[in-house]
């Protein structure tokens, strides 16, 4: 399997895409490989596979996190349709600290957004019927769920825009970033 991996100007998240090999009948990809991409350098241990489903274009999902111990590296994709996803460096001391990512992931593209520790991560659906699956390289931990408001205007993200963004409940109430005291520290 080749990858090829691209880098962001905030350090360490990573866009990752696998080759895919084609024919008449369609394709086949490995979309995870301990083995390959332990030679990339990436080391996660991936533990849970999740998967989301959202049935209208423009729900949106974040902006989440887990606080340690639980805090999780994640690896993202889009099996089905596509979706805007954001990610948010909240490492205190951070260059970085509040600025984000946005990277389109889609079925066509098969790019894969790898989001370490210290990110909270979010997602805007761009079509019905799109699927969001990631791993994560701790077990959920309802004790150390957490996340910030997705349409903070301190953020500046530039989110698509929808006749009215489906949010749950629970994300509706999430802190503004200026509320944010995060636990987790910068360490070049």
């Amino acid at each position: 399997m080749s990858l090829e991996i691209r880098k962001f100007d905030i350090a360490g998240p990573l866009l990752i895409t696998a080759k895919r090999f084609g024919d008449a009948r369609g394709f086949f990809a490995e979309t995870y490989s301990a083995r390959t991409f332990g030679a990339a350098g990436i080391d996660a241990v991936f533990v849970q596979d999740n998967l989301s489903r959202s049935a209208e274009a423009g729900t949106i999902r974040g902006l989440h996190f887990q606080t340690p111990p639980h805090a999780q590296v994640k690896l993202l994709r889009a099996p089905h349709g596509r979706f805007l996803d954001v990610i948010v460096d909240i490492r205190k001391g951070s260059p970085w600290y509040g600025k984000h990512i946005a990277v389109e992931l889609s079925a066509e593209n098969f790019s894969q957004l790898l989001v370490p520790i210290g990110f909270a991560h979010g997602l805007c659906t761009l079509e019905p019927d799109t699927e969001a699956a990631y791993k994560v390289t701790d077990f959920y931990a309802p004790e150390c769920d957490s996340g910030i408001s997705w349409n903070d205007p301190a953020l500046a993200i530039a989110w698509p825009e929808f006749a009215g963004a489906q949010v749950s409940a629970k994300d509706a109430l999430l802190p503004g970033f200026a509320e944010l005291d995060s636990p987790f520290v910068y360490q070049p």
